[in-house]
């Protein structure tokens, strides 16, 4: 096999190697079907075996809460953004959210085309570069539910507690973390993400959320956009992302495999120290962007000394064989994403790039 590219892809991201390989040994005959999982028919047996075996592979590495359901549902995390309000923003209620960037913000604006919205915390003041404490988020009168996001891709800033919202329904954007360390889903009405960075690869969104938020959908909205069709047709209502929803279900047992969410956490921890340390311990020629309570595990977020510097880095991280580091275009600067899939060698060869880069640019 090539050598494989150090992958820092913020989305589509690295997958794991064994997983590829997995799928690459039954990518054309699956179980001995003569077929591709791909070329099979969603309603038959076998692609519904795999089909439900992702979702309670799901359910079972959050610990098997009862009342919660997986639904598989394309137009990933965006969609969600709209499929939320219209289907909980109910008359006379008030949206809640949680402002902490980018994709918060993209949030936001589409519960506006819906419905009355509310800031019910910020963290704009700081530009994102902190996140708001959880005994600041202040609900409106008539919440119909708060939405947040756990991790911000763009900025680099992580949520390590929730908080207690009691009645009123939390929704978690999880797009960039979950499945990267246990939480508690007993917490949540629903959380969603879309599967490009942890799950498995772009074209499916993952909605996990509790049955009776979704038994009774409005009825004057689109057939797709209306939870409780995905609920009673077990996401079969149309033809799903087949592929896709097997890969996640190759990256599940991956993640079994490495000791469950416990197991990843303990890797993905010690991966982004070795960057933050880098970060921390370059006297002042790497930046990390983010306050250091809100650093993120997922997206590591920093600046050198100028623009130009930051070019040359991206420009010198490519020769030597790094893909990804380069900043989000709206923010500019570099980010490392280092997803479950990102192996510890690909972390610790980053770092010993950073170091030599420093050294022959001080």
């Amino acid at each position: 096999m090539s050598k494989r590219a150090y992958n820092f892809n913020a989305g589509p991201a690295a997958l794991p190697l064994e997983v590829l390989e997995r799928a690459q040994a039954e990518f054309v005959n699956y179980g001995d079907t003569g077929m591709s999982i791909m070329e099979m028919s969603h309603r038959g047996a076998v692609y519904e075996a795999v089909h439900n075996e992702a979702q309670e592979r799901l359910l079972s590495l959050l610990g098997n809460p009862s009342g919660y359901k997986v639904l598989f549902i394309q137009g990933g995390a965006s969609t969600q953004f709209a499929m939320i309000p219209m289907n909980f923003l109910g008359q006379g209620q008030v949206a809640n959210y949680v402002m902490t960037g980018s994709w918060s913000d993209k949030a936001i604006k589409e519960a506006k085309l819906i419905g009355e919205t509310h800031v019910a915390a910020s963290s704009e003041e700081s530009k994102y570069m902190a996140l708001p404490s959880l005994e600041s988020i202040q609900l409106s009168e008539r919440a119909a539910y708060l939405h947040l996001t756990s991790n911000e891709t763009i900025e680099g800033t992580q949520f390590k507690d929730f908080p207690d919202t009691g009645s009123v329904p939390l929704i978690c954007d999880m797009s960039s973390d979950i499945l990267s360390r246990p939480f508690d889903l007993n917490q949540f009405a629903m959380v969603y993400a879309g599967a490009q960075k942890n799950l498995g690869p772009s074209g499916v969104a993952v909605v996990i959320v509790r049955e009776d938020m979704i038994t009774d959908s409005p009825k004057h909205l689109p057939t797709m956009l209306r939870y409780n069709t995905y609920l009673k047709n077990n996401s079969l209502y149309n033809t799903p992302p087949s592929f896709g929803i097997y890969m996640i279900n190759e990256v599940l047992k991956w993640i079994e495999e490495k000791g469950g969410l416990q197991g990843v956490q303990e890797m993905n921890r010690k991966k982004a120290a070795l960057i933050y340390d880098a970060i921390d311990h370059s006297d002042g020629f790497y930046r990390g962007c983010v306050n250091a309570e809100a650093r993120s595990d997922m997206n590591i977020t920093f600046r050198l000394a100028s623009e130009e510097l930051e070019k040359e880095f991206v420009k010198a991280s490519e020769q030597a064989g790094f893909v990804g580091l380069k900043g989000h275009r709206s923010v500019g600067g570099l980010r490392a994403s280092v997803y479950n899939a990102v192996p510890h060698e690909s972390v610790q060869a980053l770092v010993e790039f950073m170091h030599q880069f420093k050294n022959s640019h001080s």
